[in-house]
């Protein structure tokens, strides 16, 4: 019976730890939405859709950019591109998401680049529409902006 109280006790006292543990982990950040989607215009490079992947974690967050309508005009290797990212703020001013992450593309391959890493505070509202996309590579910069608003939404960071 002894044990039995004490095994008992113990495993009460395990819980109670894991619940405190919890009740003062930190705060989850979130952005919504998760992905956005606009309409790219990058001159004589091309255009169409493209998808903005965002992420967060504390005021650190990253977007990816991925496009099939966009592709590589030649081979590229691995974190060959810098790029960088400006998304309008809601109240006025731009935020910046700058890298050189990119995977290895074949020529023709759709473009993606990032995670682009940029700061962001609570309650920013991002917006692509406005902004731009910079990509240089080898020496040449393309440019890309969007045509009209992301869809569904701007990124709202927690």
């Amino acid at each position: 019976m002894r044990g039995t109280r004490t095994s008992t006790g113990a495993a009460l006292a395990v819980g109670a730890l894991a619940v405190a543990g919890l009740a003062f982990a930190p705060a989850a950040f979130a952005v919504a939405p998760g992905a956005a989607t606009i309409n790219a215009d990058c001159g004589s490079f091309g255009g169409g859709e493209a998808t903005l992947t965002a992420t967060q974690n504390g005021t650190a967050a990253t977007i990816t950019v991925n496009s099939s309508a966009i592709t590589a005009p030649i081979a590229l290797s691995e974190d060959s591109i810098s790029s960088t990212l400006t998304l309008v703020k809601a109240g006025g001013g731009t935020t910046a998401f700058t890298g050189t992450e990119n995977p290895a593309m074949a020529a023709g391959d759709a473009v993606t680049v990032g995670p682009l890493a940029g700061t962001v505070a609570s309650g920013d509202s991002l917006e692509a529409f406005g902004g731009s996309l910079q990509m240089t590579v080898f020496g040449i910069t393309i440019t890309c902006t969007a045509t009209e608003p992301q869809s569904p939404g701007p990124f709202v960071f927690d």
